[in-house]
C-alpha cells in the first residue's frame, strides 16, 4: 500500500499527519459552526426573488441621478489612482528595508517587516476611520487609507521579488565599490521591474474596487450615495450604482490588462 501511495505521502511523520487532521478539523468545524443552514439559505434565496423581493425591486434599474453619480464615479477613481501612487512610492523604501540583503541592519528589517504586516492586516475601512479621525470626511481620507493599505499590499511583494533576484550582479557592483543606492538603482530595481510593473498594476485595480466601499464609512466616492439608497430603500438606484461601478471595475481591469501585457 505504501508503493501506490503518491511520493508527497511516503515516508511522512506521525507529526506532519497530526498536522493535517488538525487542518482538516479546523475545516469541518468553521462550516459546521459558521456556514449558512441549507433551510435558511433556501427559504432566504425564495423571498430573495419573491414579487416583493430585494431583486425585483432592484428592476429596472433607476439611472435618473446618473450625472452626479457619474461624478462621484470620477471621485472614486481619482481616490483610487491617488491613494495607489503614493502608496506604491512609499512601498518601494519600505520594501528595501525590509529586505535581507539590502537592509542596513536586522533590527531594521525586522521593524520594517512588522510595519508592513500592520498596514497589510488592518482592513482599509478601519484605516479609513481613522484617518477621518484625522483630516476630517471626504475623500483625503480616503486617499490615505488606500495609500497605507497599499504599502502593507506592494511592500510585501516589492521585498520578495527583490530577494528572489540574482545576486551575482549585486556582488560584483559591491565589489567595486558601488554605493547602496548605486547598487539599488543599477542592478536590483532594473531586475524587478517586470514584477513591480505587475504588483502596481494588480494594486491598482484592488485600490479601485476597494475605494468605492470607503465611501461606507464617509471617505469620499460613491459609497456615500450607495449607502443613502440602500438606507432610502431605493434599491432600484442602488442597482445602477453598483453597474455603473462595475463597468469602472472592468473598465480599469481591462486597461491593466492591456498594460500588463505591452510591458511585461
Amino acid at each position: 500500500m505504501t508503493a501506490l501511495a503518491p511520493t508527497r505521502f511516503q515516508h511522512r511523520s506521525l507529526l506532519e499527519y497530526a498536522a493535517l487532521l488538525a487542518v482538516l478539523a479546523l475545516v469541518v468545524t468553521s462550516l459546521a459552526a459558521t456556514a449558512p443552514a441549507p433551510d435558511k439559505l433556501g427559504s432566504g434565496i425564495a423571498r430573495l426573488f419573491a414579487p416583493s423581493g430585494l431583486l425585483t425591486r432592484m428592476f429596472p434599474p433607476d439611472f435618473a441621478r446618473i450625472v452626479p453619480i457619474g461624478w462621484k464615479l470620477l471621485e472614486t477613481l481619482q481616490m483610487a489612482v491617488a491613494g495607489c501612487f503614493l502608496g506604491l512610492i512609499l512601498a518601494l523604501p519600505f520594501a528595501i528595508l525590509a529586505t535581507d540583503r539590502l537592509s542596513p541592519h536586522p533590527l531594521v528589517r525586522h521593524a520594517a517587516r512588522a510595519l508592513i504586516a500592520l498596514f497589510r492586516t488592518v482592513p482599509d475601512l478601519v484605516w479609513a476611520i481613522i484617518f477621518i479621525i484625522i483630516v476630517g470626511l471626504g475623500p483625503a481620507a480616503g486617499v490615505m487609507a488606500i495609500m497605507v493599505d497599499k504599502i502593507g499590499f506592494a511592500g510585501r511583494f516589492f521585498a520578495e521579488a527583490m530577494e528572489e533576484t540574482d545576486p551575482g550582479p549585486q556582488d560584483a557592483l559591491r565589489a567595486i565599490g558601488a554605493s547602496r543606492l548605486g547598487l539599488i538603482g543599477s542592478a536590483v530595481i532594473p531586475a524587478c521591474l517586470p514584477s513591480f510593473t505587475a504588483t502596481s498594476l494588480f494594486a491598482l485595480e484592488k485600490s479601485v474596487r476597494g475605494s468605492a466601499a470607503l465611501g461606507l464609512v464617509g471617505a469620499g466616492g460613491t459609497g456615500v450615495d450607495l449607502k443613502v439608497a440602500f438606507d432610502l430603500f431605493n434599491y432600484d438606484e442602488a442597482l445602477a450604482i453598483i453597474l455603473m461601478m462595475l463597468a469602472l471595475v472592468i473598465a480599469v481591469e481591462q486597461g491593466s490588462g492591456w498594460i500588463r501585457r505591452k510591458l511585461i
